[in-house]
């Protein structure tokens, strides 16, 4: 089994440890990767160093804080001049850099903005606003990346439960 599947957990605390360009650029790749709907390949991808926007994009929603102290934080938008089925597209690419991260030591967190609010603010446009995004693009989440300064037990083989698998019929 995919070692980097079983060990990939949402980490939510960083050391201030930066992350290399390197693997950064392994991340990216990663995510380049990843199939989609009718090979359209609609995703883009704004890499956030920045401490002010980082701090920024932490208030997006209740569950955003993560991005605040993460060293890196991932943009995943699509483009919908080329979207078909983007949400799926760009969630397949977003699993691909985590599970990337796991395989490089670092770990990461999946920031929900598509549909997400705060306090009546509409999350996704409030980012398009921080990070100058087109009109014609959609942003689906943020992903914070950096070395954890936590740890988690990896999935367990009681967590595969056949209750949920069905043959033939539900």
């Amino acid at each position: 089994m995919i070692k980097s599947i079983i060990e990939r957990r949402s980490i939510r605390k960083y050391s201030p440890d930066e992350v290399t360009e390197e693997e950064v650029n392994a991340l990216l790749e990663a995510a380049m990767y990843s199939p989609s709907s009718f090979n359209s390949r609609p995703w883009h991808f704004i890499v956030v160093r920045d401490p002010d926007k980082k701090e920024k994009l932490s208030k997006a929603t209740p569950y955003s804080g993560p991005a605040a102290k993460a060293p890196l934080v991932i943009a995943v938008c699509a483009d919908m001049k080329l979207a078909k089925r983007w949400v799926e597209d760009c969630s397949i690419a977003a699993e691909h850099i985590l599970l990337q991260a796991v395989d490089l030591g670092l770990g990461g967190c999946w920031i929900q903005i598509y549909e997400s609010e705060l306090e009546g603010r509409d999350a996704e446009e409030y980012v398009k606003e921080i990070l100058k995004i087109p009109e014609n693009y959609r942003v689906l989440c943020l992903l914070s990346i950096g070395r954890p300064a936590e740890k988690k037990a990896a999935h367990s083989k009681e967590e595969f439960s056949k209750e949920k698998v069905h043959y033939e019929e539900f």
